[in-house]
C-alpha cells in the first residue's frame, strides 16, 4: 500500500454515543475528579504536596467514558500512571537541565515500559512529561510523585469507577483486573 493512502483511514467513523451513555459519563467523571480537588483545595493547597494533576482528566475519560477499553482497565489506570511516574521522575533527575531531552525521553520511556508490562494508559505518557516539566512544588515530590498524587489519585479513580461504573444494568467495569 502506497504511503500516503495509508493516511486516508479504512473505516467509518464510530457509531453515536446514546444520551444515557453520555450522562453516566458525565456522572463518573464528576465524581471521580471532585474528591480529588476536593483534597487538594481543602487539605493540601498549601503544602508541597499535590493531589490533581492533568493526566487525570484524559483518565477520566478512559475509564468513565471507555469503560470496555483495555486502556481503562485498573491495571493499566494503576500500573500505567505510577510507573510513568516513575520514569518521569528518574529521567528529571538525570536530565533536569536539559528539557529539550529529558521530555521526549520520559515519554518515550514510560511508553515502552507500559507496552512491556502490559500496562498501556494513554495519560501516563502525559504523568511522565508532568514529572519533566512540572511545577517545582511537582519536583520537589521526588519518588513521591508516583504516590502522592499519581497512585493515590489513580486508586481514589479506580473506586470511583467501580462503584458509578456499576450503577446502571447496562455498564460493567471492569472488564479483567490483571
Amino acid at each position: 500500500m502506497n504511503y500516503f493512502q495509508k493516511m486516508k483511514g479504512v473505516t467509518q467513523s464510530p457509531p453515536a454515543v446514546s444520551l444515557k451513555e453520555i450522562c453516566w459519563s458525565w456522572v463518573g467523571a464528576f465524581f471521580g475528579i471532585l474528591p480529588l480537588a476536593y483534597l487538594n483545595h481543602i487539605h493540601l493547597e498549601k503544602t508541597d504536596v499535590v493531589m490533581i494533576i492533568g493526566s487525570f482528566g484524559a483518565s477520566a475519560v478512559l475509564v468513565y467514558g471507555a469503560i470496555r477499553s483495555p486502556l481503562a482497565q485498573p491495571r493499566n489506570l494503576i500500573g500505567g500512571h505510577i510507573l510513568s511516574a516513575l520514569v518521569g521522575v528518574t529521567v528529571y533527575k538525570l536530565l533536569a537541565g536539559q528539557l529539550w531531552l529529558a521530555a521526549p525521553v520520559a515519554v518515550a520511556t514510560a511508553i515502552a515500559l507500559m507496552h512491556a508490562t502490559k500496562t498501556l494508559h494513554p495519560p501516563g505518557g502525559a504523568t511522565a512529561l508532568i514529572a519533566v516539566i512540572g511545577s517545582p512544588k511537582i519536583h520537589a515530590l521526588g519518588y513521591l510523585y508516583a504516590f502522592v498524587p499519581v497512585g493515590a489519585g489513580a486508586v481514589i479513580m479506580l473506586l470511583v469507577a467501580l462503584l458509578i461504573n456499576n450503577i446502571p444494568p447496562h455498564r460493567r467495569y471492569p472488564e479483567f483486573w490483571l
